[in-house]
């Protein structure tokens, strides 16, 4: 009798449910079949509220106009063949004189954010999530509803703050004023720049001098929300300025590292420089398009084999040049300008002979791909995070190589005396030439880097040598921490600059303060010790 009992229950539980899903209350359905455009999207939302299968059911057959308005304001979904009631879910006849409903621009706007708001009930987070963020750039206040039931069920911390965010926005616009203090008072800790509009409206003044507003403590709450949301724009730009500069000098340490040995240390005037960086980034693309073909399943880690294949291309391009051109014509300053602004030419058309005229793009890894986001609104992009990182490595890995390594001991001994040096058995000419390289190598990791920020070209380096010879220079001849200091201080220099004077403006800004800096302290930020200084 009990297990009777039992399986009754269940029956009458399995076909609650049913009939509970099987239609929406027909109230809600009745004004989509009437003429008032305001009652129409009312019900839309009210619909999405239901958050059930048969909701997203009516809504899409709403939007692909497979929704019937009867002469007697009954609303009839086509379903294939069948014409079905959408208050009782049966299947009925369409009475002569049913019309298809037509969805207008404002109607369909607001199906398709029901349509996007329903995800917010999805099992899966990222639908969730992007939902959430979607419906908080485009809140409408008739989603109030959704988005209540939605934040009621949400356990997940991040979207419950962006719907928390959406839940303010749309009691904006509330006939209540409770209601709408509370939602400018909530919306105090956001630093999205697309509240301002509507906060600022809260304060104008109508044509009679009367406040939008009428509310004085919405008023006063509206201007302290303000208030703080531009001070949290002041500081996320001021924190993404830092981020870009140091990314930016990051770059600018790349490229200028090598020509801080070659023209440094060396002494020669390497205008082929730029070109350097341009093969260490065809070395880059060379790499991508060989593991698409031969290793599509690990075409993500062709970063990997690029690093040392750009160092190398690179590094034997430079020593090839010293040897055949460059080690002529130490000495002879503008000589060594004229040759290397020749190699320059050579080398920019043998790329273009060889991959042509055109611009080609090196893609980012899945890894470097995306970014993370601090502050609210600031995304900190994966690829300048690992430029960044990359920059750190290969300046510990120079240091190490001129102060820990053999090579390092010649090469100081070279520059600080070369005729002493020779005179100990030093094999000055050997040194010449293994030093081109590193800092020919060096150049080639950079053309790495900046594979990563752009489409790479054969005129890729043109746009770096100039600053790669101001940093040199502002930094001290020679010197690898003035180097650093000199590519930070000049990549924030010019983000921060940019804002009020614009890109070329700032540019030329930082040159006009270098030449000023260069005529007072000529041996730049940091002197060249030794008595090759005399």
């Amino acid at each position: 009798m009990k297990r009777m009992m039992r399986m009754l229950l269940a029956l009458l539980l399995a076909s609650m449910a049913y009939a509970s899903h099987a239609a929406i209350d027909g109230a809600l359905i009745k004004p989509l079949a009437g003429d008032d455009p305001d009652a129409r999207i009312a019900a839309v939302n009210a619909i999405a509220a239901s958050a059930d299968e048969e909701a997203l059911k009516l809504l899409k057959a709403l939007a692909e106009g497979n929704l019937l308005a009867t002469p007697d304001g009954d609303v009839l979904l086509m379903d294939g063949d069948k014409t079905i009631d959408a208050a009782s879910g049966k299947t009925v006849e369409a009475p002569e004189g049913s019309d298809a409903i037509v969805v207008n621009n404002r109607l369909r706007a607001a199906i398709d954010a029901a349509l996007s708001g329903l995800d917010l009930l999805s099992s899966s987070r990222d639908k969730r999530l992007a939902a959430a963020r979607a419906l908080q750039r485009d809140v409408q206040p008739e989603s109030g509803p959704l988005i209540d039931k939605a934040l009621a069920r949400e356990t997940d911390a991040e979207i419950k703050a962006v719907l928390k965010g959406a839940q303010a926005r749309a009691h904006l616009v509330s006939s209540d004023a409770r209601e709408r203090e509370a939602a400018v008072i909530a919306l105090a800790d956001s630093a999205d720049a697309s509240l301002k509009p509507a906060l600022a409206h809260l304060l104008d003044k109508t044509a009679d001098g009367a406040y939008v507003e009428p509310d004085e403590k919405v008023r006063i709450a509206a201007a302290r929300t303000l208030a703080s949301i531009e001070s949290q724009q002041s500081r996320t730009e001021f924190v993404g300025n830092l981020f870009y500069g140091i990314s930016l000098g990051s770059v600018l340490l790349l490229a200028a590292l090598g020509l801080a040995i070659t023209f440094g240390l060396m002494g020669v005037i390497n205008m082929a420089h730029g070109e350097l960086l341009m093969l260490g980034a065809y070395a880059t693309y060379s790499c991508q398009l060989l593991f698409r073909k031969f290793l599509p399943a690990h075409a993500d880690w062709y970063l990997v084999a690029a690093v040392p294949a750009g160092f190398i291309v690179a590094a034997v391009i430079g020593m090839l040049l010293e040897r055949t051109v460059i080690r002529w014509l130490y000495g002879r300053p503008l000589e060594t300008l004229l040759a290397t602004w020749g190699i320059s030419l050579v080398l920019m058309q043998a790329v273009r002979s060889l991959f042509g005229a055109q611009n080609v793009e090196v893609a980012n890894p899945s890894w470097m791909s995306g970014g993370v986001t601090v502050l609210g609104s600031l995304v900190l992009s994966y690829n300048r995070l690992v430029i960044i990182a990359f920059a750190i490595f290969v300046v510990v890995a120079v240091w190490m190589i001129l102060n820990k390594t053999r090579l390092g001991l010649f090469l100081r001994a070279v520059t600080q005396n070369r005729r002493m040096a020779d005179c100990v058995g030093v094999a000055t000419g050997r040194i010449d030439m293994l030093t081109f390289g590193l800092g020919s190598g060096i150049a080639g990791l950079g053309g790495v880097a900046l594979s990563q920020l752009g489409n790479v070209g054969p005129d890729l380096g043109q746009g770096y040598i100039v600053d790669s010879f101001m940093v040199v220079v502002l930094g001290g001849v020679g010197q690898l921490a003035g180097t650093i200091i000199a590519a930070l201080g000049l990549g924030e220099a010019n983000k921060f600059l940019e804002p009020f004077a614009g890109a070329v403006l700032a540019k030329i800004a930082i040159l006009v303060f270098i030449i000023m800096f260069i005529q007072k302290r000529p041996q730049g930020l940091f002197a060249l010790k030794g008595r090759s200084v005399e």
